[in-house]
């Protein structure tokens, strides 16, 4: 049950059409799952947060670094070197004392992953490598819980969302392994990426809109243009496809 101190606090988006005390109970209830604290994961924790999700789990095994500070705006200069899980739950429990923040300074790999996400509702990619998001994403189809992608390159951003057993999953989409590089990228793109995966989780949690499904959503900031693909389900995707036959 929502506190008249919380019923005051989100009153502006209580009274959104669908959405009113019985969806916010919803994000109370809620707990999210999000890999990386860095650009990406700093808008959609942010935004998250402030919305009275009721725990998120952030996962990240960086430190805080000068060259970070264009586009990570959870971490200001007083923060270089610290742990960016710390980073992030300093400044998130400042802008929302209610929310639980649970801080995990990990690298994501095939043997923890699973156990990582363990609890969690769903899982918001805020990675910058294909390998973990490829992991990630094979996770949220053995757990079955929803996946919401986003990628950042440049004044580029891309968004989906994958709700297992019904859509298109990430490995779907990009085939083939992509090698780990420093990539260019300004702060609003992740801004941008991070605020849809935000409202993206939102609206799953809550139940209403029209999700990312089966669209992939690209954003080019040079042109200020939003253009949605279409994707399908890949009956042989080794992640959610139909199992080889023969196999089990």
């Amino acid at each position: 049950m929502l506190n008249q101190d919380e019923q005051e606090k989100y009153a502006r988006q209580i009274m959104l059409k669908g959405f009113g005390l019985t969806g916010q109970e919803k994000l109370k209830k809620a707990r999210v799952f999000i890999a990386g604290a860095g650009g990406l994961g700093s808008s959609s924790a942010t935004y998250l947060a402030a919305a009275g999700v009721g725990t998120l789990r952030i996962v990240d095994h960086d430190k805080v670094e000068l060259s970070n500070l264009n586009r990570q705006v959870l971490h200001w200069p007083e923060d270089i070197g610290q742990k960016k899980v710390s980073s992030a739950k300093g400044k998130l429990k400042q802008l929302n004392p209610q929310v639980k923040i649970e801080a995990v300074k990990e690298r994501i790999t095939e043997a923890n992953a699973s156990k990582l996400v363990d609890g969690c509702d769903l899982i918001v990619d805020a990675m910058d490598n294909l390998p973990t998001r490829y992991l990630l994403n094979k996770v949220a189809i053995e757990k079955n819980i929803p996946f919401f992608h986003g990628a950042v390159y440049g004044f580029e951003g891309r968004a989906l969302t994958v709700i297992p057993g019904q859509t298109a999953c990430l490995r779907c989409v990009y085939r083939g392994a992509v090698p780990e590089e420093k990539f260019p990228v300004i702060g609003v793109t992740p801004a941008v990426i991070g605020c849809i995966q935000a409202t993206e989780v939102i609206k799953y949690l809550v139940g209403i809109g029209q999700l990312l499904a089966n669209r992939l959503l690209v954003y080019d900031g040079l042109n200020m243009k939003f253009t949605e693909f279409k994707v399908k389900k890949d009956p042989d995707c080794p992640h959610c496809g139909n199992p080889v036959k023969g196999k089990k």
